[in-house]
């Protein structure tokens, strides 16, 4: 009952401050694991929580504002994964729109999240819905047609440099 508690508060919870470009953090418990027998009351419940950090806190702060909002005992797995994003007057994005990329705000990670203070695009081939599913899947197509892409903004970007 303590973890339900907890995870309706984290279901509720909302930061005071929101990311200008990346909006609210998300919060979402993706596990819970609790007892062994079905008649049997658990004597602890485990859970995992998903969080989708902003620019507006630090990773470290996030955690300590949401371990002082539950009673369970709250421990990151890591803190090493942060926002990132890329102005849109860089000349790598403005690149990429001049042949016809649409900026947007992803809302998956990638290996962006790890290289701070570099300028980086998350740009890839095939479709983002079939990404992390059980039949994953690009198609031969997709990969020539982001060679294809890849070389256009290599060659836009060197026209801009």
């Amino acid at each position: 009952y303590k973890a339900m508690n907890d995870i309706e508060k984290l279901r509720n919870f909302r930061f005071e401050k929101v990311s200008e470009l990346l909006g609210d953090i998300k919060i979402t418990i993706t596990q819970i694991s609790a007892g062994t027998q079905h008649n049997i009351v658990p004597d602890e419940c485990r859970f995992v929580v998903d969080i989708r950090t902003t620019d507006a806190y630090t990773n470290e702060e996030v955690v300590e504002l949401l371990q002082g909002a539950v009673e369970c005992d709250a421990k990151p797995r890591s803190t090493r994964v942060r926002a990132s994003a890329i102005a849109l007057s860089h000349p790598l994005v403005e690149a990429a729109v001049e042949i016809g990329r649409k900026p947007f705000i992803s809302p998956t990670t990638s290996d962006r999240a790890i290289m701070q203070g570099l300028p980086a695009l998350k740009m890839g081939v095939g479709e983002s819905s079939r990404s992390h599913t059980a039949d994953e899947f690009v198609l031969v197509g997709e990969i020539e047609e982001g060679v294809a892409l890849y070389q256009k903004l290599l060659n836009e970007l060197s026209n801009r440099l």
